[in-house]
C-alpha cells in the first residue's frame, strides 16, 4: 500500500512540476511547448477544448512512469536527497531525449492539429527540460518515501 501511495504521489508531482516547466517555457516563448494541449488534440482531433484531455493523460502517464522511475531510484541504493534528485533527474533527461527523438520523427508530422506539427530542436528541448523536472520530483518523494512517509 505504502508504494502504492508513493507512486501517485511521485506521479502527480513529477507531472504537476513537468507541466509547470512546460507551461512556463512554451509562455516565454521559448519553444512550442503546450505539451497538455498537444497530448489533449491527439485525442480531441482539435485544439479547443484539448487541455482536460491532455491533462488526464499526463497525469496517468505521470503515475504510470512513476513506477519504474521510483524502482530504478530505490535500486540504486542511494539515500541522501541531492543523491536521488540526480538519480531522478538523469532518469528524466534519458526518458525525455527519447520522447523529443520519438516526437520529432513520428508524432509531429502526423499530429491532427497543424500547430503542433512542427517540432525543431526547441521543442526537444523543452521536453528534455520538462522530464528532468519530472523526475526531480519523483526523486524528492523518493526521498520523503525513504524516510517513512
Amino acid at each position: 500500500m505504502k508504494f502504492l501511495v508513493e507512486v501517485l504521489l511521485a506521479g502527480i508531482t513529477g507531472a504537476a512540476l513537468m507541466t509547470a516547466s512546460m507551461h512556463f517555457i512554451h509562455k516565454s516563448g521559448w519553444a512550442n511547448a503546450d505539451m497538455t494541449r498537444a497530448l489533449g488534440s491527439m485525442l480531441t482531433k482539435r485544439y479547443e477544448g484539448s487541455f482536460l484531455p491532455g491533462l488526464a493523460i499526463h497525469l496517468s502517464a505521470g503515475i504510470l512512469f512513476a513506477i519504474p522511475y521510483l524502482l530504478v531510484i530505490r535500486a540504486s541504493g542511494f539515500t541522501p536527497l541531492a543523491a536521488m534528485l540526480a538519480v531522478g533527474a538523469a532518469l528524466g533527461a534519458l526518458h525525455g531525449a527519447s520522447m523529443s527523438f520519438i516526437l520529432m520523427a513520428t508524432v509531429a508530422e502526423k499530429h491532427p492539429v497543424e500547430r503542433f506539427r512542427s517540432a525543431g530542436p526547441d521543442v526537444g528541448a523543452a521536453h528534455v527540460v520538462g522530464h528532468v523536472a519530472y523526475g526531480l520530483g519523483v526523486g524528492l518523494i523518493a526521498w520523503i518515501g525513504a524516510r517513512g512517509m
